[in-house]
């Protein structure tokens, strides 16, 4: 879900200087990050809607969290059969076939949308996004290199429309749902349409990628873990795990916690807390990219500890602002975490073994987005929410903090 792991995944391949009579490689760059920030954006829109299909059906938090954990499955599986595919099969291909298949899960949302639809609607998307990241990322490179823009131009059009799409999703399905008489149904046929239309366009930018004569056999995303540097590597890891599961936490159960802990039932509010979250997340890796890694480490560490102190207080005060506030700032300190993770994890890995060992480092950062997740909600069923932030803030602030003093030490 993150620029950087995704740029890792795939070498860059040579840009093509011509365009095949399609249009401009500066063109292209925008078709692609608009296209990039739609599926993102459609991959966090559920979030508020939660609440409607849970008053609807009945079903209980820990289903809420088993349909939002699907998502992540379905990613993981994508990045690790198709995630590198795109450096023989072609850029445009992989983005086409990704925004066809969020297309296909968007009409599953609206065709089948009892608990087992909401299931595979969620895993068809997380399939969707799997292909994506890497591919869309790589390509925002090479065509920024053949448009002749500035060098990090690319970098920071991808870290907006990755953590800025998953951010303004919630928004927008917030808007729908206040507002909409059709809550569960105009947010999914407006990301369909949406979708269907930037395929076609999608399919008029500049391939990036000479495909090879010979299509080279297949084989599944290998991954590595260094040897000799093994702890810097798990030093990484759990410093990812610790801020996807900060992340997907307020991506699939923020709305739990506003109902049952701070009595508020607005579902733009619902939307409105996850977007502070992500969008910190992606402000955050804008204004620290020119820092050291050391520096990036450090601060990522203070203002997830501050953050996550933040949201502990708000569980026995109730209170709104401290949840709010505590949230965008350990989501700013986790998306610094995440980077610095990455880069500690590039730095450390084989020559010619890069992408596998970032391969490694996103397998244990969605295993945070889906392990600690379920298991929050898990315990929502036996203890109180208040009980439950508290303990939750308290184990993030120490996986985070031991996690990021160990990456300072290598």
């Amino acid at each position: 879900m993150m620029p950087d792991d995704a740029g890792g995944m795939t070498a860059l391949a040579t840009p093509q200087s011509r365009t095949d009579g399609r249009m401009p490689h500066g063109i292209g760059f925008w078709v692609i990050a608009l296209a990039f920030l739609t599926q993102m954006a459609f991959c966090a829109v559920p979030t508020p809607l939660y609440a409607i299909y849970q008053e609807r059906d009945g079903f209980a938090t820990i289903v809420v969290t088993v349909i939002f954990s699907v998502y992540a499955l379905g990613v993981v599986l994508s990045l690790y059969l198709a995630g590198h595919v795109s450096d023989w099969l072609g850029r445009r291909r992989v983005i086409v076939g990704s925004l066809l298949v969020n297309a296909a899960a968007s009409m599953l949302f609206l065709v089948w949308n009892d608990v087992a639809g909401l299931v595979v609607a969620r895993f068809v998307s997380g399939l969707g996004i799997g292909a994506l990241t890497a591919t869309a990322t790589a390509h925002l490179a090479e065509l920024n290199v053949a448009a002749r823009r500035p060098d990090g131009r690319a970098g920071m059009v991808s870290t907006s429309a990755n953590l800025g799409g998953i951010g303004l999703g919630p928004l927008v399905g917030g808007f729908f749902a206040t507002w909409s008489d059709h809550p569960l149904t105009v947010p999914f046929v407006v990301f369909a349409v949406v979708m269907a239309v930037e395929a076609v366009l999608v399919a008029l930018v500049p391939e990036t990628v000479d495909r090879p004569d010979q299509r080279p056999a297949y084989a599944p995303q290998r991954i590595a873990v260094p040897a000799g540097s093994r702890s810097v590597f798990w030093s990484a890891g759990a410093s990812a795990f610790g801020s996807f599961a900060v992340l997907g936490t307020f991506m699939g159960l923020s709305p739990t916690f506003l109902v049952g802990l701070l009595g508020h039932h607005s579902h733009l509010l619902a939307g409105v807390v996850p977007f502070v979250v992500f969008a910190s997340a992606a402000a955050a890796q804008l204004l620290t990219v020119s820092l050291l890694p050391r520096t990036q480490t450090l601060v990522g560490i203070g203002l997830a500890v501050l953050g996550l102190a933040g949201l502990a207080v708000s569980a026995p005060t109730a209170s709104l602002t401290f949840f709010v506030v505590g949230g965008g700032i350990a989501g700013a300190g986790v998306g610094i975490l995440f980077r610095a993770a990455l880069g500690a994890a590039a730095s450390v890995a084989a020559p010619g073994r890069r992408g596998e060992t970032l391969a490694g480092i996103f397998l244990v950062a969605y295993a945070g987005m889906t392990v600690p997740v379920l298991l929050t909600a898990v315990a929502l069923s036996v203890w109180p929410p208040v009980d439950v932030l508290v303990g939750l803030s308290v184990l993030a602030a120490a996986v985070v903090t031991v996690a990021g003093a160990r990456m300072l030490r290598r």
